[in-house]
């Protein structure tokens, strides 16, 4: 039996390499001949440029920069091996884990930092910037990462307005006479793990408006700012923002990065199985073994499990999906179409503070508990 396996990260415990490395430990610990490839995924959120780093031998960059609060960090970037193409994601210095629960809300944070990072990998002459903006901490349509390239954003009555959620119903005028770099010879990427409307009900705000801390009052008044600044752009640049894939994502950031960048989007979990070759890795495989912290519905919106089962479908490879927690029903299940099996790592009643700490331990437990039933059974 040959054995891909091919997760996403389990998010606030472990990377995605790190989670592939549980899973073959547990493999080998029932059988040391188990033939198996790991091939760690992302799909354009956290763990994106650690991923495609890692699929074309690149080297890590960490640079300072500053937070969704615009406070000074450190963050981290690749580039790959023959230096014409940097990895970005937005989680690195604009994501939501850099701030306590308490300093969550998107109408006062900014993407500041990822124009900071995307400034940094232009300085090192790269061709090409794929930026993933999963996991954002903002919905700030991307005003801070071009207020941090040069762009200013005016009122009507011509007053410089803050680069965060807050502003974007006050922008009157776009002004990009300060551009601290050239971009027209760079071709960017953006590549998006969420496809939601820019604004309107099951838009940004009011789809991941909640969870990134802001309150009703708020989440109306980003809605409303989202709309004007597609609106801006449509009206005073000629360039619709609303319509585009992924316009939605990290609160307006698809959208913005369209506008700002001239980005073309991509689904992320289809550009990184393209860059990285995915497919090439299925021949003569038998079984794949795939994985997320959390299977629910989210599982469905262009997430690594969803793209995995549908390979598998298509090769007719089976699919097992490990997971922390297994959030779903029959329902949801049967929508996963060309998943075989999916079970939760979880083996005893305990806090998710609890189950963060032992998610190494628990995937190799389970890997080596599914490979023993399977060889007994079959």
């Amino acid at each position: 039996m040959q054995i891909l396996v091919a997760p996403d990260k389990f998010k606030d415990a472990l990377n995605a390499i790190e989670v592939a490395k549980a899973i073959a430990e547990g493999l080998q610990l029932q059988d040391k001949e188990i033939a198996f490839n790991i091939f760690p995924l992302a799909d354009g959120g956290e763990g994106t440029a650690m991923i495609l780093t890692h699929h074309t031998q690149g080297t890590l960059h960490t640079v300072e920069v500053t937070d969704p609060l615009l406070r000074p960090i450190e963050a981290t970037y690749g580039i790959s091996a023959d230096g014409k193409t940097a990895f970005i994601e937005m989680a690195a210095a604009s994501g939501l884990h850099l701030l306590k629960p308490s300093e969550r809300n998107c109408y006062y944070t900014s993407s500041y930092g990822t124009g900071e990072l995307i400034l940094d990998a232009l300085e090192q002459d790269v061709e090409h910037i794929i930026l993933g903006i999963g996991g954002s901490a903002t919905n700030d349509a991307g005003i801070g990462m071009a207020n941090a390239l040069g762009y200013r954003f005016l009122d009507r009555y011509n007053m410089e307005l803050a680069p965060i959620g807050e502003s974007l119903k006050h922008i009157a005028k776009i002004d990009a006479t300060n551009m601290k770099a050239y971009i027209d010879n760079t071709k960017f990427t953006v590549a998006y793990d969420v496809d939601c409307p820019m604004y309107g009900p099951q838009g940004a705000a009011y789809t991941y408006g909640r969870q990134k801390g802001a309150g009703f009052s708020q989440i109306e008044a980003l809605d409303e700012g989202l709309e004007n600044f597609a609106r801006i752009t449509r009206w005073n640049y000629r360039k619709d923002v609303t319509n585009i894939e992924g316009a939605g994502a990290a609160g307006g950031m698809g959208a913005g990065a369209y506008f700002f960048l001239n980005a073309q989007p991509r689904k992320g979990i289809d550009l990184i199985m393209e860059i990285s070759n995915f497919k090439d890795k299925l021949k003569n495989t038998d079984l794949i073994i795939t994985g997320e912290g959390k299977l629910d519905a989210q599982t469905l919106q262009g997430k690594v499990v969803k793209s995995i089962c549908d390979i598998g479908k298509e090769r007719q490879i089976p699919v097992i999906a490990l997971c922390g927690t297994l959030e779903a029903n029959p329902e949801l299940i049967q929508k996963l179409d060309g998943l075989t099996y999916a079970l939760s790592i979880s083996n005893q009643p305990n806090s998710l503070e609890e189950a963060l700490k032992t998610t190494k331990e628990d995937l190799t437990f389970a890997a080596f508990n599914l490979l023993r039933f399977m060889q007994m059974t079959f």
